[in-house]
């Protein structure tokens, strides 16, 4: 991202576009899809891998200007944990697994799903109900959207 200027450019972005069920160009360029970093900042790399959270100050100073902006979305794709909590609030369950698990309870406006990074390729393992059941939905729901 720090090279391109653009979120998802990496092999995340690359799952991430295929279980929407879109291409690159699709992604970035069709003014009906919108991509927005939970925090806008970049936290850093944590020592043992992985990012740090994404800074609750840069979240509550920008994403309800954003939100302000945006009054006709139809679908918010909640990506990770972090945005899971920031956005359910209380409606979120225990853990993500539990809430993308519940998928359902959020839908048609809401889906929450695990981040796309090669980091939980073994929690896709370990959830295949979420590619079996989640991606077709999610699917299902780009394309009802960019064919309106």
């Amino acid at each position: 991202m720090h090279e391109s200027g653009l979120p998802f450019t990496d092999p995340s972005g690359d799952r991430l576009r295929d279980w929407m069920g879109v291409d690159y160009e699709t992604f970035y360029a069709d003014p009906r899809l919108g991509v927005a970093a939970q925090a806008f900042c970049y936290p850093g790399t944590a020592p043992k891998g992985g990012d740090y959270p994404p800074p609750r100050k840069c979240a509550e100073l920008w994403r309800p200007q954003l939100l302000a902006e945006l009054p006709a979305v139809e679908l918010t794709l909640l990506v990770g944990g972090y945005a899971q909590a920031w956005a359910l609030g209380d409606r979120s369950r225990a853990n993500m697994t539990e809430t993308v698990r519940a998928w359902r309870d959020y839908a048609p406006a809401i889906l929450p799903m695990p981040h796309p990074s090669w980091r939980n390729t073994a929690w896709l393992r370990k959830n295949p109900w979420f590619e079996a059941e989640v991606v077709p939905y999610l699917r299902e729901r780009v394309r009802g959207i960019l064919c309106a």
